[in-house]
């Protein structure tokens, strides 16, 4: 992994705050409507996890006890919206059951005593960011959640290659940077805000914050 990265996130860190502001994610209510939003949130764009939480919302279901008793069918009806609806409805269920056995539905308990990570990665569909989403969000664990933005960002910098795992990646975030959930909740949010505007399949790179940052000024 690049040795370049330690002594340069806290920079990329600042840069972007400079210019977005704090972000304050993660989008959402309560601690569970987090939950179940990283869950509904995979492979698809956030405006349909909305119309997915808004739905559950409306028919008064975004509980985890009332989620644990509800028929699948008529959950995956619910969150057609954000796409794959029954494989979401398994997962949401499976990661409800175990959190509703595991913490009784609590997101306090949950906070006081957080999981394993490994506990959420063998959950019927929950993979590294999903778990990394669950624990930082929701249960304030100082954890960094790495995603195709992130991945990008790295690359395009020369922070790390391009085939790093995501292991890899996250490892060198946190071991970059205080082990602070809150400055790894606003750095994750502030590298979604650069990606969508500029760090995009093809960049833009005129006018973003991080062009100085290039390595050697490779534009």
């Amino acid at each position: 992994m690049s040795t370049r990265a330690s002594g340069a996130l806290p920079r990329y860190f600042r840069t972007l705050l400079r210019r977005y502001g704090p972000q304050r994610w993660w989008p959402g209510d309560s601690p569970f409507e987090v939950m179940v939003g990283a869950i509904l949130a995979q492979n698809t764009a956030w405006t349909n996890v909305e119309k997915a939480i808004a739905a559950l919302k409306a028919r008064g279901w975004l509980d985890a006890r009332t989620i644990d008793a509800l028929p699948a069918p008529r959950l995956a009806a619910a969150i057609r919206p954000a796409g794959t609806f029954r494989v979401k409805a398994r997962r949401v269920k499976s990661f409800v059951r175990w959190y509703v056995r595991r913490y009784g539905g609590s997101a306090a308990r949950m906070r006081r005593s957080p999981p394993a990570r490994d506990e959420l990665l063998a959950l019927d569909g929950i993979g590294p960011e999903t778990a990394d989403a669950i624990l930082l969000y929701a249960a304030g664990v100082p954890t960094f959640v790495v995603d195709a933005y992130t991945r990008r960002v790295a690359a395009r910098h020369a922070l790390a290659p391009e085939r790093a795992t995501y292991d890899e990646l996250k490892s060198l975030f946190e071991s970059s940077l205080p082990r602070d959930p809150a400055l790894f909740n606003e750095f994750h949010a502030l590298i979604v805000a650069v990606g969508k505007e500029h760090c995009r399949a093809t960049a833009p790179c005129e006018g973003c914050p991080l062009r100085p940052l290039l390595p050697h000024r490779a534009w």
